[in-house]
């Protein structure tokens, strides 16, 4: 899926994906920062997303610096920018969507938000999830490059299984914060969320945080989830207990419906060409080419069109199949849309004007005969975007109240 990029204090574009509610607006905004060298498409962190914007919530998770498909060098970071990418971040939504209210960290990112609450005047609340009470808990993770970073100043680590970039500026950060003064000094709501068997953060992180930070606080066990949240369950209700608990602290504005019917759609265009487009839970980018001053990070308005028309004939021709229980496989639908001289198009009567022409091309994947493809193909301009687009469309623009 397409992300969206929003510039961080040094200017680097850090990769970020908007979770929407299925229905009407966000009644409030979270942040969640995601674990030590993971990314926003993490299982966890997506399914504790899908649970907030369940309970009305709007989600922006992002990948920081050097991480996912993020911009910049991991090996520049620290973890003091990994809490600056997190301030970056929530004047990205104050400016574009509303400021957060919330903060959801995992992890090391758990720290990090614990660290960057009282820089974000909006936060009300702040959850954590198998997160160390001391960011330098991490770096039991470096300890094989240790000793290279202390005489070189800097290593290649394997974490997870993949290398990274490491230097001293790194571990010296994390070695100069106390983080039973930032703890101390919080104001905000806190849930601590943790797993007793976490093999990774050991639960005592939990009680140290617990202990350090002040009334109003909250612990929740996570039973028998694993650090990372790889059970899809174990995420899901991590996110529910997040969302019921922060209900009691956060400002949640009235639900705004949507106006009825499934298809509404909104579109959000910024600067340039690039255009959010948000459809129930997806969202997603469209552009124009580089050629026409465009960036090239979506489909284009008719690619959107023609993606339209096909997407509608392979389910509609999945649809028919089902029900005929014929063994069709799969449906490949290849859509050209052309500008037309109606001198070239045997059906037009004014023959100076251009004509928008879709050309379908379907490929059927099966073992059907030939009658039930011939009747496939039939049953194609049955689909009803292609009614749709054969009709007569009356569009009703207006200004919004």
């Amino acid at each position: 899926m397409p992300t969206l990029t929003f510039p961080n204090a040094e200017g680097v574009d850090l990769a970020a994906q908007i979770d929407l509610p299925a229905e009407g607006t966000p009644r409030a905004w979270a942040l969640f920062a995601h674990c030590f060298t993971c990314s926003k498409d993490l299982r966890g962190a997506t399914e504790i997303a899908r649970s907030l914007t369940a309970a009305g919530f709007g989600v922006l998770r992002f990948d920081f610096t050097g991480l996912g498909e993020s911009e910049g060098e991991f090996a520049e970071t620290t973890f003091s920018s990994t809490v600056a990418d997190l301030v970056a971040a929530a004047e990205f939504l104050a400016r574009e969507y509303q400021s957060p209210s919330l903060l959801v960290g995992h992890s090391l990112g758990g720290a990090a938000v614990l660290m960057a609450t009282p820089l974000i005047d909006s936060v009300a609340a702040v959850a954590t999830v198998g997160a160390p009470f001391d960011p330098a808990h991490v770096r039991h993770l470096l300890e094989d490059g240790l000793d290279e970073i202390a005489h070189t100043g800097e290593a290649t680590v394997r974490i997870g299984g993949r290398p990274f970039r490491v230097k001293q500026q790194f571990v010296d950060d994390l070695q100069a914060l106390d983080a039973k003064s930032y703890l101390a000094s919080l104001d905000t709501a806190l849930l601590v969320l943790h797993a007793p068997g976490d093999t990774i953060v050991s639960v005592d992180n939990a009680r140290l945080i617990f202990d350090s930070a002040r009334h109003p606080k909250s612990f929740v066990s996570l039973d028998t989830a694993d650090h990372l949240l790889t059970k899809p369950d174990d995420a899901r209700y991590a996110g529910q207990v997040i969302a019921g608990w922060a209900s009691r602290y956060v400002d949640l504005a009235e639900v705004d419906p949507a106006p009825p019917g499934h298809d509404h759609v909104i579109t959000h265009t910024r600067q340039g060409f690039r255009t959010e487009v948000t459809a129930g839970r997806h969202t997603w980018v469209a552009d124009e080419p580089i050629s026409v001053g465009g960036e090239d990070l979506g489909a284009t308005p008719y690619q959107l069109l023609a993606a339209a028309l096909g997407t509608c004939t392979g389910m509609t021709l999945r649809m028919y199949a089902d029900r005929k229980k014929w063994p069709l496989e799969g449906v490949r639908v290849t859509v050209q849309h052309e500008k037309k001289h109606a001198d070239d198009c045997r059906d037009c009567t004014d023959k100076d004007i251009k004509l928008d022409h879709l050309t379908r091309t379907i490929a059927i994947e099966g073992e059907l005969d030939e009658k039930q493809r011939a009747r496939l193909i039939e049953i194609a301009n049955k689909c009803p975007v292609h009614r749709t687009l054969e009709s007569e469309i009356v569009i009703v623009t207006q200004a919004e109240s």
